[in-house]
């Protein structure tokens, strides 16, 4: 088994990875090394009768309703390729902000499809890792060799700036072909400007070689896009305890912020201001300086010796503070250890009642885990036919609309109506769980208008077109 990693990028009808689809997927396969192996993957994807994209991601994309229906696929046929590539053993899936996107859109997309939605991700020595926080971690730390574009001021790490600050090909931006050309050329010019960090945080896809920098109340350099670009999205962190409900995640504190909440304030009061935007707390309310850092999504973590004497004066980094404040919190153990567990202790967030939104409501169990895998190779007329017996009450309703989307021609003329009723559904009110209702759709196209150029004109009225037949289709 070789290793390569299977650089990927998605093109989908909007930002939210649960309810929006993709349009495009492109992949081009990697040694480690980063020489291409093979053909490139580079498909399109057909969006179902309740699905309408955003007008912004329309104009992002420059995708048209008349290339996604000649040469879209079907979601089922769609994502069947991309788990090819993503589940071939030795691979590291890997792309620009693709652990928080297009991974997310990944997961859900195999879940909608009856595939294992994690499997691909450790099977067979597989591994995934996103080259954005390489490219935060090589600005806060290791700058030299690379330009660094700014925007307003600040830094901005866009694909597309970088590409064009560095000289780096990237042909047309989010075309999803390439954004992988670019992603894999900034990937080779960290890799030879700074190569020792670029291997370090290569293998900090292994869960293991992560632990083995993390120790609870010894403090540590943390990069991560929560901290804002004026701090280099760096923080010297302190590991304070494991999440209660969640084994992959370990709760720290920022060292570079005031733990005086996390000390004087109750478990309530913590709560209020942990969920409260910065921008709204009130006069003399501090942040609570708390972030949970995830083990199994690569986190960039290292030993505090990587901060030399010139990087803690360019990031403005006063770390005898930093270490003074370690002594504190290590001193008030018994004030904070009870209010995170109270503080983490509960659910904050109110579940879907789509079941095409519950990927993470809980695992399928062995037995429906292998009739997904009987559903996904039956013939699509059998589909119908055969009795599913389900243990988990989400599926039920997924394979419905599994068959509906992609073998309409299987569905008993008593199912056809309840589809039809179901889309007509799904694009009328929003509580249906589409990214976009007809109304919505057309609001947005409207305002996306005012400021279009000609082609981008074309572009939305294409799509402008597209919605009005749905409307049609289905009498609304």
């Amino acid at each position: 088994m070789s290793a390569s990693i299977f650089w990927y990028d998605y093109e989908t009808t909007g930002i939210d990875p649960r309810r929006d689809r993709p349009l495009q997927v492109a992949g081009i396969r990697t040694d480690e090394a980063l020489n291409e192996i093979g053909e490139p993957l580079n498909l399109y994807c057909r969006p179902s009768d309740d699905i309408l994209p955003h007008p912004a991601a329309c104009l992002i994309t420059g995708i048209s309703p008349g290339r996604l229906a000649e040469q879209g696929l079907g979601e089922a046929e769609f994502m069947t390729h991309v788990h090819r590539e993503l589940a071939t053993p030795g691979t590291c899936g890997a792309g620009y902000n693709s652990l928080r996107f297009d991974d997310e859109v990944t997961r859900n997309s195999l879940y909608r499809n009856f595939f294992d939605p994690y499997a691909r991700e450790w099977q067979g020595g597989n591994s995934r890792w996103d080259l954005i926080d390489v490219v935060r971690t090589a600005y806060a730390l290791r700058p030299e060799g690379i330009h660094w574009p700014e925007e307003d001021g600040r830094v901005t790490l866009k694909l597309e700036r970088l590409t064009a600050a560095n000289g780096l090909e990237h042909g047309q931006a989010h075309d999803a072909l390439s954004d992988v050309r670019a992603t894999i050329a900034l990937a080779r010019l960290v890799r030879e400007r700074q190569p020792k960090l670029y291997d370090y945080l290569y293998q900090l896809r292994s869960k293991q070689r992560v632990l083995d920098q993390v120790r609870l109340l010894q403090p540590l350099v943390h990069i991560s896009g929560r901290f804002s670009a004026a701090r280099h999205y760096l923080a010297v962190v302190l590991p304070l305890a494991w999440h209660p409900r969640n084994r992959n995640a370990l709760i720290v504190c920022d060292l570079q912020a005031n733990p005086a909440p996390l000390l004087e304030q109750d478990a309530d009061s913590l709560r209020r201001l942990l969920y409260t935007r910065r921008d709204e707390l009130a006069a003399g309310e501090l942040p609570v300086p708390l972030k949970l850092l995830h083990i199994n999504r690569c986190p960039v973590v290292a030993p505090l010796n990587v901060l030399r004497d010139v990087d803690c004066q360019r990031l403005q980094l006063d770390l005898q503070e930093c270490l003074a404040r370690v002594e504190r919190l290590r001193e008030t153990q018994t004030l904070w250890q009870g209010k995170l567990q109270a503080l983490y202790g509960e659910d904050e967030f109110t579940p879907s009642e789509d079941p095409e939104q519950q990927l993470y409501d809980g695992f399928l169990g062995e037995r429906d885990r292998r009739l997904c895998e009987r559903v996904r190779r039956a013939e699509p007329q059998s589909l119908g036919r055969e009795d599913w017996l389900f243990d988990d009450p989400r599926l039920a309703e997924l394979l419905f609309r599994y068959r509906a989307r992609n073998f309409p021609e299987t569905l008993a003329a008593t199912e056809q109506s309840r589809w039809r009723e179901f889309c007509q559904n799904r694009l009328s009110a929003q509580e249906w769980g589409a990214p976009n209702t007809l109304a919505s759709f057309e609001m947005a196209l409207a305002a996306a208008l005012e400021n279009a150029s000609s082609g981008q004109r074309q572009l939305l009225g294409e799509w402008r077109e597209y919605a009005q037949q749905l409307r049609q289709s289905y009498g609304l």
